[in-house]
């Protein structure tokens, strides 16, 4: 292998990586803030048991995607240096607003609710876990400017002297229209892959009847978070298509392995063609449906593979403008499947705890559960890496090739250390992320000092209806209790 293939497949690895930590980090933001809230507005320690333990699993998470995102920007100087010089004035801009503002706003506001809790009046430690669910998000969005700007560039030109593209219009780079469909695509699902560790990890406890009321309630709101935006995934990712569709044609074609132009188009579920990819053996389709995912049309015309292909060599010149076309059409399928399964689990779930119900007394719905955890991070995954490889062989679509972004200097040895490196580190950070996770998801709910509420109980007690076993911290002045720094001490 070259030194391109080795940088391709170490940015790949690396890209991937990090992104397990992303979603849930954006969605555990928004969760915790919601519990935190639900709590300030209630006073029921219920939500203040929530709060404190998901809490601390966001912070793990967190600091795990804080340090696979800075290896993730070195990349673009170690291995893409040409790609670096070409757009470093338009591609630059983001990132740069990204750490000055959301990094250094998710920075200073996740400090003040670690060690705010017994320093700091309610609403405003409140306000802080909104602050970083806020910059979390933010932060998000201007990383996603700036990949968007690589699928579809706007508002730069090409300065002939110097051989690179200079920004001319910050505003069409932040307002392009690839960044106002992808953004919300990636929210909605960020918001999936949390709930169902929330949804495994309550069912967990629930299934050994341990914290019953908090897992109880953590479960209801891991159900209707994940089929709430299980249809926001589906409803943004129609629309993202049809962007796609009319910016990257190919990408489409490539997503469904269509050789030459449909109208109308249906959409294989299934497919086994032959060893080149060009022809089909035999294939489980639902008509008229991907001409509806492309154009809004059941009728709709979906260019194919040669077509495509043709167009960009009158358009570029002599060359292969096709990407992996097996890796997009089982990525694409399996970015949707696995999306599906998530909240087809979830709507199954709510039904099942009607009537104050625990469907994870059955072994089988607790088993499920578990496995539904990393059913959101496959999907995101390979919901990545169809859009970067569907994109192939373009860096910047239509301005770079791949292949003229690499670093010149940066021999196959080099690189292939690098990625060596890079790899074993992540894998023994990933064995550190898992075993972390899991002490403390098992560990449960710590102890606030205050009894849980079951459902349909008010919240306030007097001092003597403390369950056995429960025990009561000091108390503030106010009568409220005082609490302790969420801190991994627990």
């Amino acid at each position: 292998m070259n030194a391109l293939d080795l940088a391709r497949w170490q940015f790949g690895i690396v890209t991937v990586y990090h992104f397990l930590f992303v979603p849930l980090t954006i969605g555990l933001s928004f969760l915790v803030a919601l519990m935190q809230t639900a709590w300030y507005l209630s006073g029921n320690a219920r939500y203040l048991a929530m709060t404190k333990f998901w809490g601390k699993l966001f912070l793990i998470n967190f600091a795990m995607g804080v340090v696979t995102g800075i290896v993730q920007e070195f990349q673009f100087g170690m291995n893409w240096s040409d790609y670096s010089r070409f757009v470093g004035d338009v591609f630059g801009a983001p990132l740069a607003i990204e750490g000055l503002i959301a990094f250094f706003l998710e920075a200073t506001f996740i400090g003040l609710w670690i060690f705010g809790w017994d320093r700091l009046p309610k609403l405003a430690h409140l306000i802080s876990i909104w602050m970083v669910a806020i910059a979390t998000n933010l932060s998000a969005f201007f990383i996603l400017a700036a990949n968007s700007w690589m699928q579809h560039p706007v508002g730069f030109r090409i300065n002939p002297e110097r051989g690179r593209a200079e920004l001319t219009s910050l505003w069409d780079v932040l307002n392009n229209l690839t960044t106002r469909v992808t953004f919300p695509h990636v929210l909605t699902a960020s918001f999936i892959t949390a709930a169902a560790l929330v949804i495994g990890i309550s069912a967990w406890h629930l299934y050994r009847r341990q914290h019953v009321e908090v897992m109880r309630e953590s479960l209801k709101m891991g159900f209707v978070v994940a089929l709430i935006f299980g249809v926001g995934v589906a409803v943004t990712g129609d629309i993202q298509a049809k962007v796609m569709t009319e910016q990257q044609p190919m990408k489409m074609a490539a997503a469904e392995a269509i050789w030459d132009t449909q109208q109308p188009a249906s959409f294989s579920i299934f497919t086994i063609g032959t060893p080149d990819g060009q022809s089909e053996l035999f294939s489980v389709r639902v008509p008229y449906l991907l001409s509806f995912m492309a154009t809004g049309d059941p009728n709709g015309v979906v260019e194919g593979i040669n077509d495509v292909q043709r167009q960009s060599e009158e358009r570029f010149g002599p060359g292969d403008y096709r990407p992996i076309i097996p890796v997009t059409y089982w990525s694409f399928r399996y970015m949707i499947g696995f999306g599906v399964l998530t909240s087809a689990l979830s709507l199954l779930g709510l039904f099942m705890m009607r009537g104050g119900r625990n469907p994870a007394e059955k072994k089988w719905f607790y088993r499920a559960a578990l496995w539904t955890i990393p059913f959101p991070l496959i999907a995101n995954s390979f919901g990545w890496i169809f859009t970067e490889m569907g994109r192939q062989p373009w860096v910047v679509y239509s301005q770079m090739l791949t292949r003229n972004g690499v670093s010149p200097l940066v021999g196959p040895g080099l690189v292939l250390t690098s990625m060596i490196v890079l790899t074993l580190l992540y894998l023994v950070l990933a064995v550190v992320e898992v075993a972390l996770i899991v002490r403390y998801a098992k560990a449960g709910p710590p102890d606030t000092g205050a009894p849980v509420e079951p459902p349909g109980r008010a919240a306030g007690r007097s001092d003597g209806e403390h369950r056995d076993g429960e025990h009561r911290d000091g108390e503030h002045g106010d009568g409220e209790q005082a609490e302790r720094p969420l801190t991994f001490a627990y």
